[in-house]
């Protein structure tokens, strides 16, 4: 069976990376159904874009239309909490599903789903051990504490509860198919309440919910047993982990969650969805510390061990010919894609096109799951327009009439400026001072321990875009004004992108020659290191200069005036810098400032007033960093419009300097 509309998002036809990519789109089953291809769109948790009563919003609604749009064969709707009391609600714009008074908003979220081409999923998330946001505590299998200080305290099920809670399931999902949906999928993921039955950490009951590995499962088998007499024929998808990186707390090993796939799989479940960790996990699973296809090793044995259900996985998997080798090799039968889809909805069209080169990539930043975790709406630090696809003014649209542009400057805000401006039709140029493209972010991609191809795929991103566009770029050509002078009136628009750098006039006057300099200068190979070197400040920018000096084999040492380190960088990103710091042996002297610098080191003083001294045959300057505007003012009166975006405005993060870019491309 053939869902209506199966090729409408493609309007028919082969295209020249369908050949290429011949396993990625295939067509492929679920159920009754056949997929128009391999790719299923994962529910990436909740958006946070509804309302505290779990309501749809326009907002939700008009990101749901670009989903839709994608091209994936299924598309699975972001989870919705199943019970009235809000036990499984853990988010606080999540939206639910326990009434039928919410039918008619998830019906139009499956007309679309299904009107482009996709069956349509609606994943039903009950969050057990971090649930429970608005009534102070979280049901769980036992009363295990909280890891993390944030979640509610847990109160142990009752039977009664159990029972209560299979049935707000079966509830939900017969809401869904009367919505349009064409099945529905149940979660594990990140240690929600099925994974706390499965856990041996988080279940230590003693009754037939508890103990054995079979019983620990009864909660599970119960629950597909009930949703499948609810829906018949419809497909049941269970999420459930390859590996739940809970080790250190006692949780499931491998092995036992394979266990958990082989009875969910002769329970009825009919396809099983293999994902990677909890949020209480001291390991990473999606950052970018994880090699791409790194954890396909849990889905590959789930496919040999269980081959008659079809088995979909993503888990930082972010690149199509990846998931095109692996599908041909028999690892998994479904590509479950979610934030390279985030990062960019036209991936799969990109890739049915043959021009993948110009894929913006997910690089694994975890700035959504950073927003998420707070409560805040989710965005992404490459795709500035996710969670305003509602509001015109982030769509790129004809302008009122061409303008001649030159943005100065081809970091990360400047080429976002110049692909988003020329996109629009603008006459568009670029002038950069170095010999290459991407500002900063192209060395410290270079000396990144993390995966470097995340942070290099998506410069190539922009240079492959302004190459289709036409787009000049001047490299080796630093602006000045006499430059701009000589364009003689004939540029409507001038952007200063110009970044920051070391603000070293703010440091003490080195008493010694050739003692200082930056982190350019070293990453860049233009300055010698020598063995003992001392790294000033301890944000991103220094972080990662002493991170790769470290794993060369020098010793270095950070100096951070406030109390901590990492205090720019992203929250679920600190973790990873703290422990490359312990790993690599950098020490750090927080609550320091730099008194002086000669004599073959540096003296630094405390917040007590105490005074060391650290030998050093290097210093690196990576704070305080000071925005280069000079160009600014000297354009005031040479051009009709000048902008100033990114770092040159103040310093901050990657993601503000592209949603500058961005944003001021969409309007200028």
């Amino acid at each position: 069976m053939t869902s209506n509309g199966a090729r409408s998002a493609f309007n028919g036809g082969q295209l020249p990376g369908e050949a290429k990519l011949s396993h990625l789109f295939q067509p492929g089953k679920i159920g009754k159904f056949t997929t128009t291809n391999r790719v299923k769109y994962g529910s990436c948790c909740v958006s946070n874009y509804n309302n505290r009563d779990g309501s749809i919003t326009e907002r939700e609604i008009e990101r749901c239309r670009v989903i839709a749009q994608t091209g994936a064969g299924i598309i699975t709707n972001q989870g919705s909490y199943p019970d009235e009391l809000g036990e499984g609600k853990a988010y606080y714009r999540q939206t639910a599903i326990f009434h039928d008074r919410f039918i008619p908003q998830f019906e139009r979220i499956a007309e679309m789903f299904k009107s482009n081409g996709a069956i349509a999923i609606q994943q039903i998330l009950h969050c057990g051990r971090y649930g429970g946001i608005d009534i102070g505590y979280c049901l769980q299998p036992s009363t295990v504490p909280q890891t993390l200080p944030h979640f509610r305290p847990p109160r142990e099920a009752t039977k009664e509860d159990i029972k209560r809670v299979i049935q707000d399931y079966v509830d939900a999902s017969r809401r869904a198919l009367r919505a349009g949906f064409d099945g529905v999928e149940i979660t594990s993921f990140m240690g929600y309440l099925l994974a706390n039955f499965l856990s041996p950490f988080t279940n230590k009951r003693t009754d037939e919910y508890g103990g054995s590995l079979e019983n620990r499962c009864r909660f599970m088998t119960e629950l597909i047993y009930a949703i499948k007499a609810e829906i018949g024929s419809n497909p049941l998808v269970v999420r459930l982990n390859g590996a739940e990186l809970m080790d250190r707390y006692g949780g499931s090993t491998e092995d036992e969650c394979l266990e958990y796939m082989k009875i969910a799989a002769d329970a009825g479940t009919d396809m099983i969805s293999v994902t990677v960790g909890w949020q209480e996990s001291p390991v990473s699973s999606i950052g970018r510390d994880v090699q791409p296809g790194y954890w396909a090793r849990v889905s590959d044995r789930a496919k040999k061990e269980i081959p008659n259900v079809p088995i979909a996985f993503g888990n930082r998997l972010p690149d199509p010919r990846m998931a095109n080798e692996y599908l041909g090799e028999g690892k998994f039968d479904f590509w479950e894609v979610c934030r390279p889809m985030l990062a960019d909805p036209e991936l799969l069209h990109k890739a049915r096109e043959d021009r993948l080169e110009e894929k913006k990539p997910c690089v694994g930043c975890l700035l959504c799951l950073s927003r998420l975790f707070r409560d805040l709406p989710y965005i992404c630090t490459v795709n500035a327009a996710l969670g305003h696809e509602v509001e015109p003014e982030y769509h790129i649209k004809p302008p009122a009439y061409k303008k001649k542009i030159v943005v100065i400057g081809a970091g990360p805000a400047g080429l976002e400026f110049a692909a988003t401006s020329a996109q629009r039709g603008h006459d568009v140029s670029v002038y950069e001072a170095s010999d290459r493209l991407g500002g900063a972010l192209a060395f410290l991609a270079d000396a990144d321990l993390a995966n470097k191809q995340d942070l290099n795929d998506l410069i190539g991103h922009w240079e492959a875009v302004l190459k289709r566009l036409k787009v000049p770029v001047h490299l080796n050509t630093p602006m000045t004004a006499a430059l701009f002078k000589s364009f003689d009136l004939t540029v409507d628009v001038a952007v200063v992108a110009t970044g920051a750098e070391p603000d070293l006039k703010a440091l003490p006057k080195p008493s010694q020659e050739g003692l200082v300099t930056t982190p350019g200068m070293i990453l860049l190979g233009k300055a010698s290191t020598g063995q003992k070197v001392v790294v000033i400040g301890g944000g991103k920018v220094g972080l990662t200069t002493a991170e790769h000096l470290a794993s060369q084999g020098h010793e270095v040492t950070i100096i951070e005036a406030t109390k901590r380190i990492a205090e720019d960088v992203m929250p679920t990103w600190k973790w990873r810098h703290t422990s490359w710091v312990e790993e690599l042996k950098i020490k750090v002297l927080t609550k320091s400032r730099v008194k002086a610098i000669g004599d073959g080191g540096v003296t630094v003083v405390n917040d007590a007033g105490e005074e060391t001294f650290v030998a050093a045959d290097t210093v690196v300057a990576s704070d305080p960093l000071k925005p280069r505007q000079e160009l600014l003012h000297a354009l005031e009166y040479m051009v009709d419009e000048v902008f100033i975006i990114g770092n040159a405005v103040s310093p901050r993060g990657i993601y503000n300097s592209i949603h500058d870019g961005y944003r001021l491309g969409c309007r200028v």
